[in-house]
């Protein structure tokens, strides 16, 4: 299969399931197999993934690519012992980054909610083609790139996290920025801007917000 074919869904996926880590393998750039080139999508995907894992608390080189041809065995692995040792050292996926089961659950399924989105954003507005694996290290480094992402996925994000927590229960919204580990005047334009949009509103009995 090629590698152009995994899906971030998949990835989030794994990591909702309990992995510690994702690893992806595929042709060196240059000898793509299905004269795709598959492999430089898989390559933005990657980086895509671990920005999103780290803008949720976690550690982005959880999620590993490397190329690796069918003939190379032995490189195989030592990428794989390599990235065990790796793993082993963060820890348990959440608890390595100071998240408890439930924060860690909820920020997961926030991103994964989004997945539709961000692959609609990504094709439009996010996606680039480079012939050179360094310049995507350089585009995902720029601050083009985060300004794009904080203009595009930042808010819709926190949104999809808001939505999630009150579904438990309605909360005021001190606790929201406590629990997703946000500044309050953030929490309150984001509570702002739901409301206008009829998706949260304002218990003033209980003085508290709740799903609309």
């Amino acid at each position: 299969m090629c590698s152009g074919r995994v899906d971030l869904s998949f990835v989030l996926r794994a990591f909702t399931n309990g992995a510690d880590g994702v690893y992806i393998g595929g042709c060196w750039p240059g000898e793509c197999h299905y004269v795709t080139e598959g492999n430089y999508d898989t390559l933005f995907n990657m980086h895509l993934g671990r920005k999103l894992l780290e803008h949720v608390g976690l550690n982005p080189l959880r999620l590993r690519l490397e190329w690796t041809a069918s003939s190379e065995g032995t490189r195989y692995a030592e990428v794989m012992n390599d990235f065990g040792k790796q793993l082993k050292s963060f820890g348990p996926l959440g608890a390595g980054e100071g998240l408890d089961e439930s924060t860690l659950k909820l920020k997961l399924e926030a991103v994964t909610k989004l997945i539709p989105y961000i692959k609609l954003v990504e094709r439009e507005r996010l996606r680039m083609r480079f012939d050179k694996s360094e310049k995507y290290d350089e585009y995902f480094a720029s601050d083009e790139f985060a300004r794009l992402f904080d203009e595009l996925v930042v808010d819709k994000l926190a949104v999809s996290e808001i939505m999630l927590l009150l579904q438990g229960q309605p909360l005021p919204a001190k606790e929201i920025a406590q629990g997703l580990g946000l500044t309050p005047a953030a929490v309150s334009r984001y509570l702002n801007s739901s409301s206008e949009r009829g998706l949260v509103r304002y218990d003033e009995e209980l003085k508290r917000y709740a799903l609309a």
